[in-house]
């Protein structure tokens, strides 16, 4: 993608009506852009981005055998009475249809994909299943705030999987808990992501938080000194909960616990059978009795993640794209001015293009230091200089995002710089 031919531009300053760190430079930068609080527009850098945070999570998600379907966003008011969270979720967007006829934008999908399903499962021998989406959704927030972390608008993957007992749930849990680790380690959270407990509510003792740890954050958790679990500040004067949790615990261990700031990116829940038994959806077992399927909820929020993102791995200079969600690897940036340099620089863009190799080029008429600043700003991986006297010698000057120094190299290595992936 040439940089003159994109439709966004960088800005030097941006709206004091969001001062987080994620938005300022999400905003800053060209990836989003803000329509009311909480709400925000993705731009052609921003999609790709979000997409590619998606397309890890459907990896994943396909890797423990959930099948992708998508359910519909609005949902009529009877759904919810069955299972008698109409009056009592607070954030529901709540509005009328035709006919006077009273429905709600979907913030989650458990009265949705409860009946759904039951028309799939008869028997035992239908079991398990798992089944998940990816979509916008809608809270109610009453304070919509930090960019990306809390918004009225934003998409969720929520896997919802159905079991023949809790053995059966549990197993499937473990595998899940196991997914999601390895969806922060591949957006370049997993070093500072905690599995965090919390409250299970009525459904079960514990649910399961994932929390990113980082000065920005709203949450306090408190970490397990030596480990890489945390408990949630709701539940941390339970000395019951503690004993548990802590190894070898003591009274009075708790004062050893580390409380840090952290983001929820995302969180597991075991449901029970309350949903199922609210739509009497059973199924037949093996002798012959009817039960009701033990289900589980499992939510990350790929556009949490990208705030998350934004807000951690930043520096001072901008955004800091972890290699396998930044929107291209290579930042090519042309500080020449003559046509035969300039033929040199198209050229190779081209080659680069053409080995499959992801590239945003500064191909602008702009002063060297602005390229360099946006480089900075918009943060790919990998930036790669052409200039008058580099080019002369058949060189070209790489940096990492990540790195301070730069490195001249000869001009046949540059196809090695990043991985190949499809520009399209």
């Amino acid at each position: 993608m040439r940089l003159s031919q994109l439709s966004t531009k960088t800005q030097k300053q941006t709206s004091d009506s969001d001062v987080s760190r994620n938005a300022q430079f999400l905003t800053r930068a060209g990836y989003i852009g803000r329509l009311m609080a909480g709400v925000y527009s993705f731009l052609p850098l921003g999609m790709r981005v979000l997409n590619n945070i998606e397309n890890i999570i459907r990896d994943e998600m396909n890797g423990i055998g959930g099948q992708e379907i998508l359910m519909p966003a609005l949902q009529p008011k009877d759904i919810w009475e069955k299972t008698g969270r109409w009056d009592k979720v607070d954030i529901l967007f709540k509005l009328k249809g035709a006919g006077n006829r009273d429905l709600a934008l979907g913030p989650t999908h458990e009265e949705v994909v409860t009946p759904l399903m039951a028309g799939f499962i008869q028997s035992y021998r239908d079991l398990p299943k798992a089944v998940y989406q990816i979509q916008t959704k809608f809270r109610n927030e009453a304070r919509a705030k930090s960019g990306l972390l809390r918004g009225r608008e934003f998409r969720m993957k929520d896997l919802y999987s159905f079991h023949n007992g809790q053995d059966d749930l549990d197993a499937f849990y473990e595998e899940a808990t196991a997914a999601y680790h390895r969806i922060f380690q591949r957006c370049g959270l997993g070093d500072i992501t905690l599995l965090t407990y919390a409250s299970g509510g009525i459904f079960s003792k514990y649910s399961h938080e994932f929390q990113t740890v980082t000065p920005y954050g709203e949450d306090v958790i408190y970490r397990v000194p030596e480990t890489d679990i945390a408990i949630n500040k709701e539940i941390i004067d339970d000395r019951e909960v503690l004993a548990e949790l802590i190894p070898g615990y003591k009274p009075g261990d708790e004062k050893k616990l580390e409380e840090v700031k952290a983001i929820e990116v995302g969180n597991i829940f075991k449901l029970g059978t309350r949903f199922a038994a609210s739509f009497n959806a059973g199924f037949t077992d093996a002798d012959g009795s009817q039960k009701f399927p033990v289900m589980g909820c499992y939510g990350i929020g790929p556009s949490r993640v990208m705030g998350a993102i934004a807000e951690c791995l930043s520096d001072d200079n901008g955004l800091v794209w972890p290699e396998q969600i930044a929107p291209y690897h290579i930042h090519l940036v042309s500080l020449v001015n003559d046509a035969a340099d300039l033929e040199k620089c198209e050229n190779i863009y081209q080659q680069l293009c053409d080995t499959g190799v992801s590239v945003l080029y500064d191909d602008r008429d702009a002063r060297a230091g602005e390229k360099l600043a946006d480089a900075d700003l918009i943060g790919l991986p990998h930036r790669i200089i052409l200039g008058k006297k580099t080019l002369a010698d058949n060189c070209f000057e790489w940096k990492k995002r990540t790195e301070s120094d730069s490195h001249i190299l000869p001009l046949e290595q540059i196809g090695d710089i990043a991985p190949a992936r499809s520009t399209k």
